[in-house]
């Protein structure tokens, strides 16, 4: 199994307390996964207009006067844009509700605990909780993001992969051998928002 990671944005917000999975979001966020997959180069256009949010180090969201803090400022995003241009389209992820259970796992608990990364309570990996919903063939991964609310700034974000030197989020959403995912979204307590996406070849249930 490959190295994974999280990425965990800067900005401290209000606790707010554990609430339902936000399944619309979930759904949308797959959905902009297959697009980047399928057309890259239209992602391209979306990621110079997050470049041009950029001060220094910081970004605004449209509608929004907080400030966003990233370790890497445009340099990561010129990179990403210089991947994608290059990159070749692949098929679309196919929806698994085993693995969007595995990823629900973890949303709910960091939901009311505040913990982030891919452990649980119980010091079990992804490998784990996605094993006690199905199994799957040749590999697995798994994504995480905190802070946005919209699900294309939250996969702008995972493939800009800001502060992750191998960029191992971007390589999880264009990594050629899987073919299913399942993500769950919903509240976190300390980032606002999180999303977990769980990856695999095959997934039998």
């Amino acid at each position: 199994m490959r190295l994974i990671y999280s990425t965990i944005c800067l900005l401290l917000v209000l606790a707010a307390p554990a609430a339902a999975l936000d399944r619309d979001m979930a759904a949308q966020v797959l959905a902009e996964i297959n697009l980047t997959r399928t057309s890259p180069r239209a992602y391209v256009g979306f990621l110079r207009e997050f470049r041009g949010m950029f001060h220094g180090k910081y970004f605004v969201l449209p509608g929004s006067d907080t400030r966003m803090q990233t370790n890497e400022g445009v340099k990561a995003v010129d990179e990403a844009i210089k991947v994608l241009s290059r990159q070749k389209c692949l098929p679309p992820l196919a929806w698994s509700d085993g693995l969007a259970a595995a990823a629900a796992e973890l949303v709910k608990e960091q939901g009311e605990t505040g913990a982030t990364g891919h452990g649980d309570v119980e010091g079990l990996g992804m490998r784990e909780r996605i094993h006690r919903h199905g199994k799957w063939n040749r590999e697995s991964g798994e994504n995480i993001g905190y802070g946005p609310t919209e699900a294309r700034n939250m996969v702008m974000q995972l493939i800009t992969d800001d502060g992750v030197p191998d960029r191992g989020h971007r390589k999880n959403i264009f990594n050629t051998v899987f073919r299913t995912a399942g993500v769950a979204c919903g509240p976190h307590p300390e980032y606002g928002n999180m999303c977990v996406i769980d990856f695999a070849d095959q997934f039998k249930e």
